[in-house]
């Protein structure tokens, strides 16, 4: 899944866009309230995590904007302004959950999981279909009960298509999922991951449907 963080703390910033790598969870990472703006404007993304002490425009006002815009993404703000009011303000203005700082990471990830499983009417952060299981939580995907080791892109490939077991995605679409901004991306490289993910499940796990996308293969 694509993430949104907008946080002026270079250390604190580069150490969540990396850490949550081994989630699968892609980052695009500004650090201040306009460049949000801007971000939120053109990218869609499936959670936003949000601090309210940013330069050009505060967080809070970012926020308020976003849910004027009828933008129904989760968005969880982290703070180190932890005094009660500060969070029922941040609540109150359109937030989904609020982490004091410093935090875990391991916490706040769980936190996301949490929210998106909301979101998408799921009570369980394992997604299974057919033979394949996920458990998102764990990172771990088992095929016909035998575990699978799997890279950060091609797991958040299979999350993308597992999410949407009937749907097809277009090609556009899954490179949206797994690459950020900052990343280099080769013209073949959403091809080179569904190669990588059939021989290490099965040729036939993942259909292309041809001239329109790919879509997890009937249970």
């Amino acid at each position: 899944m694509r993430l949104l963080l907008v946080e002026d703390d270079p250390m604190l910033g580069s150490s969540i866009r990396k850490g949550f790598y081994r989630y699968g969870f892609i980052v695009d990472w500004v650090q201040d309230g306009l460049a949000a703006e801007v971000a939120l404007a053109t990218e869609s993304y499936s959670m936003i995590l949000l601090d309210l002490g940013l330069p050009k425009k505060s967080g809070l006002d970012v926020l308020k904007k976003f849910r004027s815009a009828k933008n129904n993404a989760p968005v969880i703000i982290l703070s180190a302004r932890d005094a009660v009011a500060n969070r029922i303000e941040g609540l109150d203005a359109g937030a989904d959950d609020y982490l004091d700082k410093p935090f875990d990471l391991d916490e706040l990830a769980a936190r996301i999981r949490a929210l998106l499983r909301r979101s998408s009417g799921r009570t369980s952060s394992v997604l299974q279909h057919g033979d394949i299981t996920f458990d998102q939580a764990r990172t771990a995907v088992y095929y016909h009960g035998k575990s699978i080791v799997l890279g950060a892109r091609e797991l958040a490939l299979l999350s993308a298509l597992m999410e949407n077991p009937g749907a097809i995605l277009s090609r556009t679409q899954l490179m949206h999922r797994i690459y950020g901004w900052s990343d280099d991306i080769e013209s073949n490289t959403i091809e080179v991951h569904i190669h990588t993910l059939r021989k290490k499940l099965s040729p036939g796990v993942i259909q292309n449907i041809r001239g329109i996308g790919y879509k997890l293969a009937d249970e």
